[in-house]
């Protein structure tokens, strides 16, 4: 039994699928409201934050995937997510389950400097922090034995379906809607960002490769990065109507945040727009030379294909 916690987001509806395409249909899915997406599908409805339900929805599990995920709350990041990590390392202990972590890079400096699985963590504001203490907490239970597990980190998302993340908020769902794209801070800083299918597909290779357990493994995307300025002019190709954008300037932001919790609460973020992101998969690629990471053309075309195929159908 393969069971993923967090199943109803986009990563954990991905890596359903791609699971059950590539490596077993015996397939646990577990939310607060989980839905099936094939007929085999276990469903476990659970509440992270209480030790009994984690451990139940993780009982005679082989592998467990953690890619649940909390809105941009500081708040909430603090006080929830070491509880969460808490109940899943110890519920994946009990059970003698293997632990797959997907993790994202609000840990590392927010500076041009390559990122590679070796990069020292040096978190910058509360989230970053909370990020890293829950990566050591699982770090640590991996160097004591207490569980076997792996953490898989994966930069900026973009893609299709319910992909949360500010590239798909600010930038390609104002281009679907004919609007300007926002962009934060900087057009033209180079930018690392991974498409939510190839995410996912990855993460599932890695949970079902036993020699890849013990380490972490940066997830693969498009080694061409783009500024965001490029980015939008594909995604105006590929949308088939000229795409604008304007530049909202860190004061903007900054006052904006001062009536909006959610633009408050991406604050710490800001400095990576300043700056080329660098995010290196060499480790994964050199290990899986077959994976095919989806380029930014065909990752665009196929999101503004669904969204044309939407409003057809509505």
């Amino acid at each position: 039994m393969q069971t993923i916690l967090g199943a109803t987001g986009q990563i954990g509806t991905e890596l359903a699928r791609s699971l059950h395409r590539d490596h077993t249909d015996l397939i646990r899915l577990v939310s607060r409201n989980p839905k099936p997406l094939h007929e085999t599908d276990e469903l476990i409805p659970a509440d992270l934050l209480d030790a009994e339900s984690t451990l139940n929805a993780v009982k005679g599990s082989k592998v467990v995937y953690l890619t649940a995920g909390l809105p941009m709350d500081t708040a909430r990041w603090v006080r929830e997510w070491p509880v969460i990590m808490t109940n899943v390392l110890r519920a994946c202990e009990q059970e003698s389950a293997k632990l797959v972590f997907f993790d994202n890079t609000y840990m590392y400096p927010q500076t041009s400097l390559p990122q590679t699985e070796e990069t020292k963590f040096q978190p910058y504001g509360k989230k970053g922090e909370v990020r890293a203490q829950i990566t050591n907490q699982m770090l640590e239970a991996m160097s004591q034995s207490r569980i076997e597990g792996m953490i898989c980190r994966a930069p900026e998302f973009y893609g299709p379906g319910k992909t949360q993340s500010i590239t798909n908020a600010t930038i390609l769902e104002n281009i679907a809607a004919g609007k300007p794209a926002k962009v934060f801070v900087s057009a033209d800083t180079k930018r690392s960002l991974i498409y939510t299918p190839d995410a996912s597909r990855a993460m599932a290779l890695l949970g079902n490769t036993a020699d890849a357990f013990g380490e972490t493994w940066h997830l693969p995307c498009d080694d061409n990065r783009l500024t965001y300025r490029e980015f939008i002019e594909l995604a105006g190709k590929a949308s088939g109507q000229s795409a604008s954008f304007k530049v909202i300037k860190k004061w903007q932001l900054k006052l904006a945040g001062l009536f909006n919790s959610v633009i408050r609460d991406a604050g710490e973020l800001l400095p990576r727009y300043e700056t080329d992101n660098v995010f290196m998969s060499e480790k994964f690629k050199n290990r899986f030379p077959k994976f095919e990471a989806t380029t930014f053309e065909k990752g665009l075309m196929e999101y503004f294909s669904e969204v044309r195929e939407k409003k057809d159908a509505s």
